[in-house]
């Protein structure tokens, strides 16, 4: 019986929706393996923003969101490069790279990503602050049997991580909409006030698989 709380702990997920308000995961380790899946409402999409909020120590490259379908490993990917020193959003296999961050350690960042598959257009959001538009991908929608990461990077449908690829740190407040939100709506989620949650991830309720060592606690706040 005292294994028990552990293998909760270690592998988990939610028998219903939950709300995760004030609430993070915290990847506590480098590993090829622990990571968290996510569970959409839909598996269709023409028009994506994905937003989140992380904090980690991490110089290297690193996975901050991870969606794959069978035809595309890096369907909708939010990846920073260590090396180059830039964020990267691949959409159906195509990378659109952002330049100029300051992304800074041992801070929280908030991250969100557009994309539209009529004018192929790309757009991140970094701590409020826009990116130009760049070309990744049109004419198709993202669509077929999809599945969504975050701590470790697929390079196939659902596995093929790399351990010096994951994420290693706290990861808050994901959101996933169908649709491109408005300047407006995104600084709102930036500035943490009232918004429309995600319609196709939620973390207001949030269904999920933890898998090995990630743990729920309170969100990190600073007191000034």
């Amino acid at each position: 019986m005292k294994l028990f709380p552990v293998l909760v702990m270690l592998t988990g997920c939610a028998a219903s929706p939950q709300d995760l308000s004030g609430k993070m995961f915290t990847f506590p380790q480098q590993t090829k393996t622990a990571h968290v899946k996510l569970i959409p409402s839909t598996q269709d999409f023409s028009k994506v923003t994905v937003c989140h909020r992380s904090f980690t120590d991490l110089t290297r490259s690193h996975v901050l969101f991870s969606l794959a379908t069978p035809a595309n490993s890096n369907a909708f990917l939010t990846f920073w490069d260590g090396s180059k020193k830039n964020m990267q959003c691949h959409i159906k296999d195509n990378t659109a790279e952002f330049g100029g961050r300051d992304y800074k350690p041992n801070m929280w960042h908030s991250i969100c990503t557009t994309w539209d598959s009529v004018s192929g257009l790309t757009q991140l959001w970094f701590d409020g602050l826009p990116s130009i538009k760049k070309f990744t991908s049109a004419g198709a929608n993202i669509k077929g049997s999809t599945v969504i990461i975050l701590g470790q990077e697929q390079d196939s449908h659902g596995g093929g991580f790399d351990i010096s690829q994951s994420f290693v740190g706290m990861m808050s407040d994901v959101h996933m909409w169908d649709y491109i939100l408005s300047p407006c709506e995104i600084q709102n989620y930036v500035d943490d006030l009232s918004f429309t949650a995600g319609n196709v991830i939620n973390w207001r309720a949030l269904e999920f698989q933890i898998v090995e060592r990630i743990v729920i606690e309170n969100k990190l706040v600073t007191c000034h």
